[in-house]
């Protein structure tokens, strides 16, 4: 009763997940493409929301098609140094089964990286993650998988990550397939069970599969017998839900009342989600009266949040939310598109590099700054510019500053205005100059050689 009964009970094939069957379907194929040769896309992106199978699929999948798994979760590092030491270098090479048996490349012999919870990818602790993830998903000799909660909060951190990859995405299962999990574990534990009970579990998990076993084990603790008295106490879960569930719902359901619970749960303020609405809907309403009186619900909206903005009364939300929502869903009469992947919304693309510009405009103008015994102002305004252009063209000083200015491969694509993975940043990084200038041995201000007399 100790050992945790979501590891126990934990599928070992794909045809024993819970629900979910295209996604299965899907994950199946890809494998299949990796059987055959290296497929077009290298790596999937398993999304949805937390305890639905996701881990669970990718370990399976391993599993059945005798891979190995090199597997690395929130908990561990990953920063860009680590992500290339594990991932990168595990996806060109050899490697053991869990067996102990050689699995070779050249003779088809496959190891499955799997990278949990990549949406989660903050701070220092993770810095020059996310470029060593796109080099990784593109020149991968290996399968690859990402699963995340919310493919917004990754995909918008580098394009590549929405179109060199395969998308699959999980939903929750429904309550009854839920409780036939539930039944299944308790048969094999030798626990009786009201069924009520199990109903009243699954009801509480709202779709969470990991939760409700969860919630099961904490419950038959001690137990012979779990009664619908037992289970009566359990606190009700909050579940969110993320941008792509939402435009779906919206867009393309065929149930007002489903997007009206939905956007309650999609933890974004409605100016987001009002910009979501407005990039997609032209690709998901064909017919142009259906366009038009969404166009027109979308201004009300729009509307209803210029007043919040004007008044400081937050209570306009929620009329916003209402005409985003069911009225959206509600105006379109005819069939949606389907098909199309929902698009990020164009303009917060741009702020979103306009911000990480700047930020790491700052960054670099503190280094040269630091070297300089200037200000920073003046390293932001004077120095940084022509440092830009020269090393963009003049390859030895490139070199020089790369290493005296110990810059990283986002810090180095922004001098250069080129792609992180590019070979011109790649070049200055691992190449040894042979030019190596000493501007530490001589501290005399006015005698010291200096990188930047130029």
């Amino acid at each position: 009763m100790s050992k945790d009964w979501t590891e126990i009970y934990r599928p070992h094939s794909l045809s024993q997940l819970v629900g979910n069957p295209k996604a299965v379907e899907d994950i199946a194929a890809w494998a299949d493409s990796w059987e055959r040769s290296v497929p077009s896309k290298r790596a999937l992106v398993l999304m949805g929301p937390p305890g639905i199978g996701k881990t669970s699929a990718a370990l399976a999948l391993a599993e059945e098609r005798g891979w190995g798994v090199v597997e690395i979760n929130a908990s561990d590092q990953r920063n860009g140094e680590i992500l290339r030491q594990i991932a990168l270098r595990g996806s060109y090479s050899n490697t053991f089964s869990d067996n102990g048996e050689y699995l070779s490349v050249n003779t088809g012999g496959r190891k499955l990286i799997i990278l949990d919870e990549a949406d989660c990818l903050f701070g220092n602790e993770d810095r020059g993650a996310v470029p060593v993830i796109v080099e990784l998903i593109k020149k991968t000799l290996q399968p690859v998988i990402l699963i995340v909660n919310d493919f917004y909060a990754l995909s918008k951190k580098s394009n590549s990550i929405r179109t060199q990859t395969k998308q699959v995405r999980f939903y929750p299962p429904r309550n009854n397939q839920i409780v036939a999990v539930l039944s299944s574990i308790a048969r094999d534990q030798g626990l009786s069970f009201d069924r009520e009970a199990l109903n009243i579990i699954a009801e509480n998990a709202k779709g969470d599969v990991r939760a409700a076993i969860r919630d099961f084990q904490s419950l038959a603790l001690g137990r012979d017998h779990l009664s619908v008295k037992d289970v009566m106490h359990i606190s009700a879960r909050n579940v969110e839900a993320d941008m792509y569930e939402l435009m779906d719902v919206i867009l393309r359901g065929n149930d007002p009342e489903v997007a009206r619970k939905v956007i309650a749960r999609v933890h974004e303020t409605p100016e987001t989600i009002l910009l979501w609405l407005d990039e997609n809907m032209p690709y998901e309403y064909r017919q142009a009266a259906d366009l038009e009186r969404g166009y027109e619900r979308l201004s009300r909206a729009d509307i209803y949040l210029g007043r919040v903005s004007k008044r400081q009364y937050y209570g306009f939300w929620s009329y916003a939310n209402e005409m985003m929502s069911f009225a959206l869903n509600e105006a379109r009469r005819g069939r949606p598109a389907r098909g199309e992947k929902f698009r990020f919304p164009s303009y917060l693309l741009k702020m979103s590099r306009s911000k990480a510009s700047r930020k790491m405009k700052s960054g670099l103008a503190a280094k040269i700054a630091e070297y300089c015994h200037t200000s920073i102002s003046r390293a932001y305004q004077e120095i940084l510019p022509y440092l830009s252009w020269s090393m963009r063209n003049n390859p030895t000083l490139c070199r020089a500053l790369t290493q005296t200015l110990e810059l990283d491969a986002e810090e180095l694509a922004y001098l250069l205005d080129e792609a992180v993975d590019s070979e011109v940043v790649k070049a200055p990084l691992t190449q040894q100059t042979s030019e190596t200038l000493d501007v530490g041995s001589n501290t005399d201000p006015k005698t010291q050689k200096n990188l930047f007399d130029f």
